[in-house]
């Protein structure tokens, strides 16, 4: 008797992480501010992965608090670690340079007919603007942008992808997921996503061309 076969599920939608992906990393700006500071290299990241669910940085990110509460709350977390830094301080590097190659394999996605999403964990905006806005011009390229202080959930909490495919109208299983955090692709790859551990663009985009057999993505970045 025949061993019967089943189809793989059709990819059908990649969703991008913002920060680290779309733009230059924000451990870019953290290590710049380390050394203007004399801090230990890594030292910002490290106040961030104490209590990761539950620290300053992760209630900012579910808007639990403000910025004005976590600019107090990180300065008593990075004491206790040995160095008082504003949480102002770190918020005022966060945002990196957009990657044109990026940008670009958004618009080659949107004409092969992917549904596109971003995926961010971030800071709700002031009144006077700032945050994602100053990246209005990349944000529209999505069909649908999921922001963690929106949804009053973050990355990697199952609740916040479910939100995402919710939004979408896709399932996990017909997504692709590229984020430069270790722990958010592997929850990702949990629920069912393919996923894709970004460490920089021509390695993303030769990566995400295998997956979805689309060459024109590796010519973005020379290959």
């Amino acid at each position: 008797m025949p061993v019967r076969t089943y189809d793989a599920p059709v990819l059908r939608a990649v969703f991008f992480d913002f920060g680290g992906v779309i733009t230059e990393s924000p451990l870019d700006g953290f290590a710049r501010l380390e050394q203007e500071r004399g801090l230990p290299p890594g030292f910002i990241a490290s106040v961030n992965l104490r209590d990761y669910h539950s620290n300053a940085w992760a209630r900012l990110e579910r808007s639990e608090v403000t910025p004005a509460d976590f600019d107090q709350l990180f300065a008593d977390e990075s004491s206790a670690l040995g160095h008082e830094i504003r949480g102002a301080d770190v918020l005022a590097v966060i945002h990196g340079e957009v990657r044109p190659e990026m940008v670009a394999a958004l618009d080659v996605l949107r004409e092969e007919g992917y549904v596109l999403a971003c995926l961010t964990n971030n800071v709700a905006a002031p009144a006077d603007g700032g945050g994602l806005s100053r990246y209005a011009e990349v944000l529209a390229k999505f069909d649908n942008v999921v922001e963690s202080s929106k949804v009053g959930a973050r990355k990697p909490e199952r609740h916040f992808y479910e939100a995402a495919c919710e939004r979408t109208g896709v399932q996990p299983s017909e997504c692709v997921f590229l984020d430069d955090l270790g722990v958010n692709v592997k929850a990702a790859r949990e629920m069912g996503m393919s996923t894709i551990k970004v460490t920089g663009a021509a390695q993303a985009l030769g990566e995400l061309a295998g997956l979805l057999g689309l060459q024109r993505l590796r010519q973005l970045v020379g290959g």
